[in-house]
């Protein structure tokens, strides 16, 4: 939602909820008539006025002079900061009294997780004071509060990319100036030329790779409706992310293994499925030793299909486990330019498993290795897939990389 939009949003909110408020604490309501059975206009409306409060989403508060909560519509009440006449949260009780001091006021306020049950939550509120005039007597405060944290979060993420793109840009474009610099330095140098004109060239592919994977990284995000999913091979995918990492495996001395069960079809975009198992090989050949060996495969299990990528690398520690997958973040800052990853391959795959109702799951050990789990549906549900107690990797996957360590 633009600011502009929220502004509008909140600036109408709050007018519905003062007039309704000021029309159920100010107006006198007349008795109904006896013969008429019906409430008359005031009372009908006062009625319809607390129907609307008590149908609103944002939470709608009222404090009277003495801060005790006089009026609470359900939303408010659910978010568990009232008890009997008490408002628990006291960022909000002094917010109640600057707006009785000095009018209208909006702030975001942070709300314990005790209180709300699911977590701490972010809520924007807009204070209203009732009484009108330049300089009321002290009198009854409204408080309007919408769940804010979601659009906190995707602010915080935004700005958090930014500055991550700005940073990760920054480093191949500075080389490449400063390498153009050498070049010309050396223009009677051909050897020298060739040299810098290779680390050029090696710069200009990861500048050209990082913006690839950024165009990917917001296709998957929504930027672009997702094709419709169709049957995909397993095998074939395997197939393609396995050549497309060969070169970079074999400049290692690294064997993949492929094993686990053939046969299997899932309900997805093949080309997508290719780059996300693509990444996690690549990932592997990445961190792991020369002269070893990484294993990947299939198995179906419980309605999905598991694509398991194991290596014998370095493994991740236990704190960084669970960070894995967020955009630019890298185990090893140290290795990033050795590696020449860009950080966003499994954020990449992560993405692709949300967008085909499966999920991507890491196990690791430090100095023994890691192992990452692609879990897609399957197009057919197969009646021979049973719970498997084993670990994340295949049998047969398990069994080819031991073959590499023996």
């Amino acid at each position: 939602m633009s600011p502009l939009v929220a502004l509008v949003t909140g600036l109408v909110v709050g007018a519905v909820v003062a007039a309704a408020v000021v029309l159920l604490v100010r107006r006198p309501v007349a008795v109904p008539p006896p013969r008429s059975g019906e409430p008359d206009g005031a009372v009908r409306e006062a009625q319809l006025a607390r129907r609307l409060l008590d149908l609103m989403d944002p939470a709608v508060l009222v404090l009277d002079v003495d801060d005790a909560v006089v009026l609470a519509n359900p939303a408010a009440r659910g978010l568990g900061i009232v008890r009997d006449r008490r408002l628990l949260v006291p960022e909000l009780l002094r917010l109640v009294r600057d707006v009785r001091g000095g009018g209208s006021r909006r702030a975001d306020v942070r709300l314990p997780g005790d209180l709300v049950g699911t977590g701490p939550r972010m809520v924007g509120v807009h204070g209203v004071r009732l009484e009108s005039g330049p300089a009321p007597a002290p009198g009854p405060v409204a408080l309007v509060l919408q769940d804010v944290t979601e659009a906190r979060r995707v602010e915080a993420v935004r700005r958090d990319f930014v500055a991550n793109v700005g940073h990760e840009l920054k480093t191949p474009v500075g080389a490449l100036g400063l390498l153009a610099e050498a070049m010309q330095g050396a223009a009677d140098d051909p050897e020298t030329v060739q040299r810098f004109a290779a680390r050029m060239a090696h710069e200009a592919d990861r500048l050209a790779r990082l913006v690839r994977e950024l165009i990917d990284l917001s296709r998957l995000q929504g930027a672009e409706p997702l094709p419709e999913l169709a049957p995909v091979d397993v095998d074939t995918v395997l197939a393609e992310a396995v050549d497309r990492t060969g070169l970079a495996a074999a400049a290692k001395g690294i064997t993949i293994a492929v094993g686990g069960r053939p046969g299997l079809v899932v309900r997805g975009v093949e080309a997508q499925l290719a780059t996300a198992v693509t990444n996690l090989l690549a990932n592997a050949v990445a961190y792991s030793p020369e002269n070893t060996r990484i294993a990947v495969g299939a198995r179906a299990r419980s309605g999905f299909a598991e694509i398991a990528v194991t290596d014998s690398g370095i493994g991740i520690p236990r704190q960084d486990r669970a960070r894995v997958f967020e955009r630019f973040y890298r185990v090893d800052q140290s290795r990033a330019t050795s590696t020449g990853g860009t950080g966003l391959g499994l954020a990449i795959v992560k993405h692709v498993a949300s967008n085909h109702g499966g999920s991507v799951s890491v196990w690791s050990e430090e100095g023994l290795g890691s192992t990452f789990t692609l879990r897609i549906p399957l197009a057919v549900e197969d009646p021979s897939d049973r719970p498997d107690p084993s670990g994340p990797a295949t049998d047969a996957v398990a069994g080819q990389l031991q073959k590499g360590r023996s």
